[in-house]
């Protein structure tokens, strides 16, 4: 009996110390667990934390690409308004010098019209009819009479030249006016837009102070593209202002017999990659997205053929490559059409630009391959018209 009791002690204690195990082991597990559940919400923390950092990086930068877009946009604006001012400038000029010489036509006519009625007031109570009757012989009649009618003709004509230039005189005043009122206009604009050009400098240098190293490269990146824009307009803009002088001199207003485009309508271009329409063009607002000086034709591109949309001349035909790699506009074709617009045509495929710079080309003449090199993040054809050397469209004047 005293045997099974303690058989059965022992059995108890045993079953207690496995409890009791099972108990500290599931107290453990249980830490365990919780431990690895806390050390795993650390981790999600920390990478929250590092997403949260690389989100706002990339933030800065996304910023920075919109502000440089942006500040590219303003430049632009106040470049039209530059021209504007200038042309309002020339033309308010123009209109005054015409006054001047109105005027002084007017005080001539109008001082031989004074000298003529002192003539007839001093001729006294004498009368067309008695030099008429003073006549002494049929023929002498007829001679005065013929005398007198041209004496009369000459008078009206005078007459009504004064009154004509009293009104181009009048007319010209009201013209000048109004370009002084629209000078001041154009004046108020830029300066509007030259403090919103500061205000986004300002802004862009405050998120530049926040870019990684990798970043800021980035960025000095997207700031050479836009000088080599502004390098591009500001090339065109003075071969615009040549031929403009060149069309001034030219009694039938052309160079090189090209007319002056003034609608895009009339512009008579084709599309620039061969076999292709505005229906391969992705996004057709313009700007797609800010400091976007052009449309991209992006669909079904590749190994497409790039075509000169018009006939013209190659102003620069060149490979934007530093230290070996491709930058800004990469492969690159600009082509003025002497009508006051010009087209460019950028991110060619390696190697495949066929004109050189100071080429004549036809309209549809093979220029380059499309592609993807320079500031490109896919095979596309980035296409732009200036006029003038400032962007425009280029929606209206295709096809």
């Amino acid at each position: 009996m005293k045997k099974i009791i303690l058989n059965i002690l022992g059995i108890i204690i045993i079953l207690i110390m496995i409890f009791q195990s099972n108990i500290a082991i599931a107290a453990t597990k249980e830490e365990l667990n919780n431990s690895s559940n806390e050390t795993d919400k650390k981790i999600e923390e920390k990478k929250e934390e590092l997403e949260g950092i690389q989100n706002e990086k990339t933030e800065a930068l996304s910023q920075v690409e919109s502000l440089i877009g942006q500040i590219s946009d303003y430049e632009n604006q106040i470049a039209v308004l530059d021209n504007q001012i200038q042309e309002l400038n020339t033309k308010i000029e123009e209109a005054q010098k015409n006054i001047d010489k109105a005027q002084e036509e007017y005080d001539k006519t109008q001082e031989l019209l004074d000298t003529r009625l002192v003539t007839y007031y001093e001729a006294g109570e004498t009368t067309f009819l008695d030099y008429l009757l003073s006549s002494e012989s049929i023929t002498d009649f007829i001679s005065n009479y013929y005398l007198l009618t041209e004496i009369v003709e000459a008078d009206t004509e005078l007459l009504n030249k004064i009154e004509q230039q009293k009104q181009e005189i009048e007319n010209s005043k009201k013209e000048l006016e109004e370009s002084k009122k629209e000078l001041d206009t154009s004046k108020a604009s830029k300066q509007s837009i030259a403090v919103q050009l500061q205000n986004s400098k300002a802004e862009k240098d405050k998120y530049v102070a926040q870019l990684t190293e990798d970043e800021k490269q980035t960025q000095e990146e997207l700031e050479q593209f836009e000088r080599d824009k502004k390098e591009i307009q500001a090339e065109l803009a003075e071969i615009a202002r040549k031929e403009a002088e060149e069309r001034k001199n030219n009694s039938n207003g052309t160079v090189n017999n090209v007319p002056i485009i003034t609608k895009p309508s009339a512009s008579g271009y084709i599309f620039p990659v061969a076999g292709l329409s505005k229906a391969n063009i992705n996004n057709k607002n313009y700007p797609s997205y800010p400091g976007h000086t052009g449309v991209d034709v992006n669909i079904n591109v590749s190994g497409k053929t790039i075509v000169a949309v018009k006939a013209g001349t190659v102003t620069r035909s060149k490979a934007y490559i530093r230290n070996g790699n491709y930058y800004s506009y990469g492969e690159c074709i600009v082509i003025n059409h002497h009508d006051g617009t010009a087209t460019l045509y950028a991110h060619g495929s390696p190697g495949t630009r066929r004109v050189q710079t100071g080429d004549s080309v036809k309209q549809g003449q093979p220029i380059m391959t499309v592609g993807t090199t320079g500031n490109s993040s896919g095979e596309h054809l980035h296409f732009e018209v200036l006029v003038n050397g400032v962007p425009v469209n280029p929606m209206p004047y295709l096809p």
